[in-house]
């Protein structure tokens, strides 16, 4: 048995102790909407455990779409409407500015915040109050982030979402450590879900947030594992000879569709999880992998080279009919569909580099969303407006962020070790 060690959310464990991604953002759009958030703080002028408002400010600032007034510019620090005078955030230049505070009672924060429109004169956020514990407000700040966004793009945001990923380290004897790791979408909070002297591959979410599939190699082969996320309890779903790997939840979860080789080549099958009913998708000579369900569930989007080079098909589950999606350059693989259904994020080769690309999938059209090189394992966000993958920067593999108009981009490297096989979270509610 190789050396496995497992986290379960029921212990205790201080997170300081893990790596935590850091964020450095390389590009943001040309004209980005100027706000202030005003620093959200006790009313009796006791400190807080958390800055909120730096949180909301890197939120905003990491979209893209914000650039926020610096707290040393502002000329005062109002916490409710009747301290708001527009004049002064007119000065800095200031569209919109969000003002609250708290008040906190036997270890429960009350965070009172409301938002303004400078220009109009007018409040467009009525006054909201949130409250949870010491340990909550990152969560209460990326609920807020998230209030503001939408109300100012009209896109749900996605700061209160969560990434899974493998963090690799590798020691002066030559041997490495992988660890499975969730964090908060800005890379904060990391909390240790599984740690192997054996590779750790292809973590994935499952629909509702409660659990994740992954591939180890802790076993004499690779195997299908399920983890509880609340409990650390998990169970080996897989176990044939040969490949088993690329688990892809169903819409429903009630199924897994996985890669095994059990039969020869490397096929696409399903599996129900209840009843553990396999059924089997693909049957060709060719390499049939890294499969991904249409939101409908009816069919499953996959890499195949039976074209002659890899290319990404979609395979009728009722008929199991196959369609070829991808026609441009000689390799494209890893197909995710966005959440709208419209289009599709992958791997595309072109001029000896991997660059993650997104095609339409109406007209064909595809664009190039990354510039770097030995791009992959693309995960799109929930809102559709960004996705997560690894790449090379600065020599160490980390894991990158970039809009899907491409206007946007930052780096998540690790303070410790590589980190790739990104997967962002479906929405917790």
């Amino acid at each position: 048995m190789k050396h496995v060690f497992i986290l379960s959310a029921l212990l205790i464990m201080s997170a300081t102790a893990l790596a935590q991604l850091t964020i450095e953002i390389t590009q943001g759009v040309d004209d980005p909407t100027k706000i202030a958030v005003v620093p959200i703080e006790r009313a009796d002028g006791v400190s807080m455990p958390e800055d909120i408002s730096a949180i909301i400010t890197a939120n905003l600032e990491r979209s893209g779409l914000f650039e926020a007034i610096p707290r040393g510019n502002m000329l005062a620090f109002p916490r409710s409407e009747t301290e708001v005078h527009f004049r002064d955030w007119r000065v800095l230049g200031s569209e919109y500015v969000l003002v609250g505070e708290v008040t906190e009672d036997a270890g429960i924060y009350r965070v009172a915040y409301e938002l303004f429109d400078v220009l109009g004169e007018r409040r467009i956020m009525r006054r909201q109050v949130v409250e949870g514990s010491e340990g909550q407000l990152r969560t209460i700040a990326h609920n807020i982030s998230d209030r503001v966004y939408e109300t100012l793009t009209g896109i749900r945001g996605a700061f209160d979402t969560q990434i899974i990923y493998v963090e690799v380290e590798r020691h002066d004897d030559g041997t490495d450590t992988f660890r499975l790791m969730r964090a908060d979408a800005d890379g904060a909070r990391p909390v240790l879900l599984l740690e192997s002297s054996e590779p750790i591959l292809s973590p994935v979410w499952s629909p509702d947030g409660r659990q994740v599939a992954y591939v180890s190699f802790e076993t004499t082969r690779p195997a299908v594992f399920v983890q509880n996320l609340a409990t650390g309890e998990r169970e080996q779903v897989t176990d044939f000879l040969g490949l088993n790997g690329s688990p892809a939840w169903s819409p429903d979860g009630r199924h897994l569709a996985v890669v095994l080789s059990k039969d020869g080549n490397p096929e696409i099958y399903t599996l129900e999880l209840a009843t553990k009913r396999m059924t089997r998708v693909t049957n060709h000579f060719a390499i049939d992998t890294e499969p991904s369900w249409t939101h409908d569930g009816k069919g499953i989007i996959f890499t195949s080279n039976r074209g002659g080079r890899p290319q990404v098909y979609r395979v009728d589950l009722a008929s199991k009919r196959v369609e070829r999606l991808t026609f441009q350059g000689n390799y494209n693989a890893r197909g995710r569909l966005t959440p709208d259904g419209e289009s599709m994020v992958m791997v595309h080769h072109r001029d000896g580099t991997f660059n993650i690309a997104v095609q339409e999938l109406d007209t064909g059209t595809l664009r190039l969303l990354t510039e770097t090189h030995l791009d992959e394992s693309p995960s799109v966000a929930p809102n559709g407006a960004m996705l997560i993958y690894s790449t090379r920067y600065r020599g160490r593999g980390v894991l990158a962020v970039v809009s899907l108009d491409a206007g946007t981009r930052y780096y998540l490297p690790s303070e410790r070790g590589e980190v790739r096989e990104p997967a962002w979270s479906p929405f917790f509610d």
